[in-house]
């Protein structure tokens, strides 16, 4: 199939307006809930080289938007260096032929995301233990993005342990993010899988993707975040669960 036909250039788009909603309701979730959908069409690596241009034009803008870029970058330096180094040693395994596992990796990455972030009570982190904990989560985090594609574990559930005010907070996710997707980009290049004819329909995705963020940030005055945020939770295991057993039966 091209990738201009109509089907998949629709399906693109439907599928970053979604997670743009989810982005503008929760704050995150966009390349988590973008790389699970496309997973189900196409293997993952096909979903990550769409994933990039959104990702980072989003992302970009989270990060730059908040007032303390410059002491957030001191403090989280060394985790983003991991993360880099983490993803480029990661995209191996995505750039494979392996779908069967990158596929299965994909699903059972947005599995312990959600049910951790359900179940798990809110962590703290010592601010004595940042100089060793950052590159260790920064490494892991990295592996789980070459591996899968998916940025957010267990980098989230370690930034938000942090004790770090909302703004910040919201700041370091858009760093932190930021960073798995040149990274990401950069990995799939080395390994020569980043698919570069795809970067025209990458592009596109980010206008749906920029409206998905402004409907669900009208949403959010309208619903309540939490409770949202619960059920996507939930649909983020049971699409892990389908991508998990998919390469198994049949």
């Amino acid at each position: 199939m091209s990738d201009f036909s109509w089907t998949l250039t629709g399906t693109v788009a439907i599928t970053f307006l979604l997670a743009g909603i989810v982005k503008g309701v929760t704050g995150m979730g966009l390349p988590t809930l973008a790389m699970g959908l496309l997973g189900t069409i196409m293997p993952p690596v096909a979903a990550a080289s769409l994933l990039v241009v959104p990702s980072f034009v989003t992302n970009i803008w989270q990060l730059f938007a908040g007032p303390s870029f410059a002491p957030i970058l001191r403090r989280l330096w060394l985790m983003m260096i991991a993360i880099l180094i983490g993803t480029l040693a990661g995209s191996r395994l995505l750039a494979s032929d392996n779908v069967k596992w990158t596929t299965a990796g994909l699903g059972a990455a947005l599995i312990v995301y959600a049910v951790y972030t359900l179940l798990a009570r809110q962590l703290s982190i010592p601010a004595a233990a940042e100089r060793w904990a950052s590159p260790v989560v920064g490494l892991l985090t990295g592996l789980v993005t070459g591996g899968t594609g998916v940025f957010v574990v267990p980098a989230v559930p370690y930034i938000q342990a942090l004790g770090l005010g909302r703004d910040d907070l919201i700041q370091a996710l858009g760093l932190s993010f930021t960073v798995s997707t040149i990274a990401l980009a950069a990995g799939l290049a080395s390994n020569g899988a980043f698919q570069i004819e795809r970067i025209a329909l990458s592009s596109l995705a980010v206008a749906p993707a920029l409206l998905g963020m402004w409907l669900g940030q009208l949403l959010r005055q309208r619903i309540s975040p939490e409770t949202f945020r619960r059920w996507f939770l939930v649909f983020l295991i049971l699409l892990g669960l389908e991508l998990l057993v998919r390469p198994f039966v049949g």
